[in-house]
């Protein structure tokens, strides 16, 4: 228990600033200096009677989050200045005019951006979260700053996320996993990104964290020795050959661990790469590239290569700038080891991201990776009329992917998001040549639009001025700006449809006695679900919306004489599920409770983790008032609390009754006589569990099995687990999340 002692929070609260100027390398002039002061001045009043969950004084918390900017980030005066202030028009009487007038317009936008969207409890806003992402990448057009303070931000709310309570901890999570981890990634801040993954699993699969990191703990010892021994010819060669580098160990993080014993169904026993070795050369920029395949050439000479694992990310830098040599070799000892060859700048670059990059950067250069990525950000938050949720999709699918790279036929490399088709490049190249492409030439074979790249095409566009964009044309591109020119086009097109179509729908009205107002063609909007007014218009026009649509539209459950609601009647609506549901979230989160009598359930089971009783859970209710039920580990869920913050409930299993839930198990065995007996003896027998199914193949002595059984909750699953893993022929079982698809 936090107990308040004024006395020791002053001193604490003058630490954490001290902490904070200590590591603030960019304080050059007085006026920094007083810049900086004026900001923690204006922060303590500000936050003097606040105080976070855990009992400590809020002011701890911008403190902290300045540290990490200026820290783990390296950026300077105006982004310390913004991270003291972050939270001060959130949270206070301070208004964003407050701040312009005492800090400037700059810090001023930065600190709107940060700024939370007001009134939490609107639940007609279909996604708080994307609302207030899209928000604050907004600000991003003009300065980048804001999304660098706001991963600080997160990073130090995840590092005290103990005292929040379950449910809010499982959101937070949510949003860190599938906005902010791959956000940090895409900005170079490596370092920042795989904390926020670990702490993530730290909330979400507590089990797994805490056992690998024990496991980690505990062979750490004989893993230092044998990296002594893997790493001392090295430095003794380099040595002889005059290089001048430095070489450091890096401990894989947790998340990427488990993500691997997942992936490759291993235990973390099987797992070689725990750890890369790095080694940071010290040489002059002209000479960067060569030094580090020389050391590269050194190191073969010592150790085999695994050829299929070279990266080469010097030739051919990241989307975020990250630059790097990496390679597997194999010790003495026949263990595989990986190693990373960069500069110092490279390295600086692949610690701190954007503010070292810039820091780096040449005016003269030619525009980099991170520079490319930035204008597509620009360009996508260019469109910012769309929808929340279309803007994060788009956001995440063109900004965290894989990229490719591909050549124009004269020869310039130009990179995509992995997946994009001749249609995606043609938009790359310019809208025009976008919107008149009808094929492609790829390495001088012709291919339609919706051809899918691959990385070393050389692309030529094919075009027509007689083409027109059309919808069917967006299910042929992944990327955001060609979405958004081909809705742009679409959109411009339709507009020349708009007075035909008032026409037509004003003469419709009139046949059916309806006033011809804007209540009324909202109430037509919403029935054919048409978001945008150009859109109804060009379909009336178009003869797809006409008198059956709108009879439809004005159609009232208790018919009146003419079978049409009249224009001016008002009907009591009742509540619906979203609707009580909010009403009882606010007094009580944990309003869902989860009856286990399958005849009486008011809700559905997601077949994308298939929950059962002693699961963790959410509740997520859809348009349609239908409530879905998710493993709160769900990568489906993961998504859903990340982005419909407002429309998830906290819920709970009811344990009175014993009920069977079908669940499935996957096994991998070394095939031999009983193998099935003995499994089924188990499960049936011992157990006296029903088996649903039982699907096995058998090739060259391995013996692969899928089972659906019938289990009561997660304790009676996790027992029958433990028993078939003792059958000395099983080398590998695991739950299967999606039943959807249990085929071999």
């Amino acid at each position: 228990m936090y107990k308040v002692n004024p006395e020791i929070e002053k001193k604490e609260i003058i630490r954490r600033y001290r902490n904070v100027l200590k590591v603030w390398y960019t304080r050059k002039t007085g006026k920094d200096k007083l810049l900086v002061r004026k900001a923690f001045d204006v922060a303590v009043e500000a936050h003097k009677d606040m105080r976070r969950r855990t009992g400590e004084p809020y002011i701890y918390h911008p403190l902290d989050v300045a540290r990490i900017a200026a820290e783990d980030i390296g950026l300077g005066t105006t982004s310390i200045v913004c991270a003291l202030l972050h939270d001060v028009v959130e949270d206070t009487d301070y208004t964003i005019k407050d701040i312009e007038g005492l800090f400037g317009e700059k810090v001023a936008k930065i600190i709107d951006g940060l700024t939370k969207i007001e009134d939490i409890f609107d639940y007609s806003t279909s996604s708080l979260q994307a609302e207030n992402f899209k928000k604050m990448l907004l600000t991003l057009s003009d300065d980048v700053r804001a999304i660098l303070i706001k991963l600080a931000d997160r990073l130090h709310n995840m590092r005290t996320l103990d005292a929040m309570p379950l449910e809010k901890q499982m959101k937070i999570c949510s949003e860190t996993r599938f906005l902010y981890a791959p956000l940090a990634h895409r900005l170079g801040l490596y370092v920042i990104k795989s904390e926020l993954e670990d702490l993530v699993l730290k909330y979400t699969e507590p089990d797994i964290y805490q056992t690998i990191l024990k496991k980690f703990k505990k062979t750490r010892k004989d893993r230092n020795i044998f990296i002594d021994k893997f790493v001392f010819p090295i430095k003794k060669t380099l040595s002889q050959n005059g290089i001048n580098a430095r070489i450091e160990t890096k401990e894989h993080s947790i998340f990427s661990i488990w993500k691997k014993m997942k992936s490759k169904e291993i235990p973390f026993e099987e797992i070689y790469d725990l750890f890369a070795v790095r080694i940071i050369i010290d040489t002059s920029p002209e000479k960067e590239r060569s030094d580090c395949w020389k050391v590269y050439s050194l190191i073969t000479d010592l150790y085999r290569p695994k050829l299929d694992q070279l990266r080469d990310w010097i030739s051919f830098p990241k989307a975020n700038g990250y630059e790097s040599l990496h390679s597997t070799f194999m010790s003495d000892t026949g263990r595989w080891v990986e190693v990373q060859i960069r500069t110092v700048r490279m390295n600086e670059i692949a610690e701190k991201g954007y503010a070292a990059h810039w820091k780096y950067k040449n005016s003269d250069e030619d525009e980099s990776g991170l520079d490319e990525w930035l204008k597509k950000v620009r360009e996508l938050l260019q469109s910012n009329d769309s929808d929340a949720i279309d803007f994060i999709s788009d956001f995440k699918l063109n900004l965290f992917s894989d990229e490719i790279f591909v050549f124009t036929p004269k020869g310039e490399l130009k990179n995509l998001p992995a997946g994009s088709t001749v249609l995606d490049f043609a938009y790359n190249i310019h809208t025009q040549i976008g919107d008149q492409c009808i094929g492609g030439k790829i390495n001088h074979e012709l291919v339609p639009v919706k051809y899918v790249l691959k990385s070393g095409d050389q692309v030529e566009i094919i075009t027509t001025k007689k083409q027109i964009p059309n919808e069917d044309r967006l299910n042929f591109v992944i990327t955001a700006r060609a979405k958004s020119r081909i809705k742009y086009s679409i959109k411009e097109e339709r507009k020349k449809y708009k007075s035909q179509g008032v026409k037509k729908l004003k003469e419709y009205f009139k046949d059916l006695n309806i006033e011809y107002s804007g209540s009324n063609l909202k109430k037509l909007q919403e029935f054919i679900e048409y978001s945008s007014s150009i859109d109804l218009y060009y379909f009336v026009a178009a003869d797809k919306i006409g008198l059956k649509e709108i009879k439809s539209s004005f159609q009232i459950e208790d018919r009146t004489l003419f079978g049409y609601r009249l224009p001016f009647s008002r009907v009591k609506k009742s509540k619906t599920i979203n609707e009580t549901i909010n009403e009882k979230v606010r007094n009580k989160p944990e309003s869902l409770i989860l009856d286990t009598d399958i005849n009486n359930m008011k809700y559905i089971i997601a077949d994308c983790c298939n929950p059962i009783p002693g699961d963790d859970v959410i509740g997520y209710f859809d348009d349609k008032d239908a409530i879905f039920v998710h493993r709160t580990n769900c990568p489906q869920a993961s998504k859903l609390m990340s982005r419909y913050g407002n429309k998830i409930v906290k819920a709970k299993w009811e344990r009175e009754k014993l009920i069977s839930f079908l669940a499935g198990i996957k096994i991998t065995a070394v095939d031999n006589v009983g193998l099935i007996n003995n499994i089924s003896t188990i499960i049936s027998q011992e157990f006296n569990i029903n088996i649903s199914s039982f699907h096995l193949e058998t090739s060259e002595g391995v013996t692969h099995a899928i089972i659906l059984i019938y289990v009561h909750d997660t304790e009676n699953l996790k027992t029958i687990i433990k028993k078939l893993r003792k059958i000395k022929e099983i080398k590998k079982i695991s739950r299967i999340d999606r039943l959807s698809e249990t085929s071999l």
